[in-house]
């Protein structure tokens, strides 16, 4: 992966008990492509050595705010200049209050104030301190101000107890990374998507669905992220770990699919329906196992409420509405019947079965003045396309 090749990382540490977790950090954004620079404070050289840094990054530790970078460039000014963003991790209490007051009284702070990239910061420190109304009034300040916060997690604290203050996963750190250093051309805007098949119970051991995988969702929910939007995520059953920085609401049925997506629609900016939702479900849901007897067995289905129908009932003005269709003939025809039908925006028609499960899909973009064949795409690829569309019909 180089999710971050030609960016200039300035990575902030501070004096804290996660501090060796930022050597990790520094190797792998360097693994990815950044230029990293390292800056400490003086108490994170109490707990690792700059040296382990300067191995990894292949590039000198900044420690002393009174030394030159060159013959006569200030090295709090130059690196902020150059910095595509500023990653504080882990940033202590004291750290945090000193950037939110604009305090400037070492290398870090002083380069956090003459920053204009973006400025990401991962808290780390006992949970009391976290939660002490001080911390939380300068989280404030810094998000009011634009800056990115990576939560700290909840667990296993160095103190011996239990609680939130632990630094957040390298996982999610680099991920909102990533989302601070995008485009966020769809920052502002609030998108509901739905992913997965659902699941039509038949007995309490059994049920109806079908080969959706929900990749297409996933890929779309976390690119849409990353770019900026808020999100909600309505996933039907998946083995997919949640995108970060989604909001997840999970469902099982076609039934709680709707509910789910009525609920949400009314303050969205955009609504994607990539799931795959059961047309059917059987008339009666056995209380027991259903036993296995000689003669065959039949099983009532009755018609699902149809959601994009009810969604173009329930409409409100500023709503975009993307459908998809997966048909295994007649691909044009089904997919623009559907989308006149329902008042589609956009549709994402796909071939099946060969669109179901693997990581490339064979796509056409049906709108209403006309199509478009894509070559077939990684669903990561076509996610970013799709979003394209989106924000090009944002009213």
């Amino acid at each position: 992966m180089t999710r971050f090749a030609n960016k200039h990382i300035l990575l902030g540490v501070s004096g804290s008990i996660a501090t060796y977790k930022a050597v990790a950090l520094a190797s792998h954004l360097t693994q990815e492509g950044a230029t990293v620079d390292v800056i400490m404070t003086e108490a994170a050289t109490r707990m690792v050595q700059p040296l382990s840094f300067q191995a990894i990054t292949h590039r000198p530790t900044q420690t002393d705010m009174w030394s030159l970078l060159a013959e006569t460039e200030i090295g709090h000014v130059t690196l902020a200049k150059k910095a595509d963003a500023l990653l504080v991790a882990p940033a202590t209490a004291n750290t945090i209050a000193k950037i939110a007051l604009g305090l400037a009284d070492n290398f870090l702070t002083t380069t956090a104030l003459s920053l204009r990239g973006a400025l990401v910061v991962a808290p780390a420190m006992e949970s009391g301190m976290w939660e002490h109304p001080a911390t939380q009034a300068h989280i404030a300040t810094l998000r009011a101000r634009g800056a990115w916060i990576v939560e700290p997690e909840s667990g296993y604290l160095a103190s011996g107890a239990a609680g939130v203050g632990r630094l957040a996963s390298e996982e999610h750190i680099l991920a909102l990374l990533e989302r601070a250093l995008g485009p966020n051309d769809l920052r502002g805007m609030r998108i509901v998507i739905t992913a997965g098949g659902t699941q039509e119970a038949v007995d309490p051991v059994r049920y109806l669905s079908n080969h959706s995988s929900g990749r297409m969702g996933y890929a779309v929910a976390e690119a849409a992220a990353r770019r900026g939007a808020s999100v909600v995520l309505i996933s039907g059953p998946t083995a997919l770990p949640a995108p970060i920085g989604v909001t997840m609401r999970y469902v099982t049925s076609a039934l709680e699919m709707a509910a789910a997506v009525i609920e949400t629609i009314p303050q969205a900016d955009a609504l994607l329906m990539a799931a795959a939702v059961a047309d059917y479900r059987p008339a009666e849901v056995a209380e027991q196992k259903i036993k296995k007897k000689d003669e065959d067995l039949s099983i009532r289905l009755v018609r699902n409420p149809d959601i994009l129908l009810a969604v173009k009932e329930a409409k409100p003005p500023q709503l975009i509405v993307v459908g998809w269709a997966a048909e295994s003939q007649d691909l044009l025809a089904y997919g623009r019947d559907k989308l006149e039908r329902k008042a589609l925006d956009l549709l994402i028609a796909n071939p099946v079965p060969q669109s179901f499960g693997g990581d490339r899909v064979e796509a056409t973009l049906i709108r209403p003045d006309g199509h478009e064949v894509l070559p077939p795409l990684p669903k990561r690829v076509l996610a970013e396309r799709i979003l394209d569309e989106v924000r090009a019909l944002k009213r």
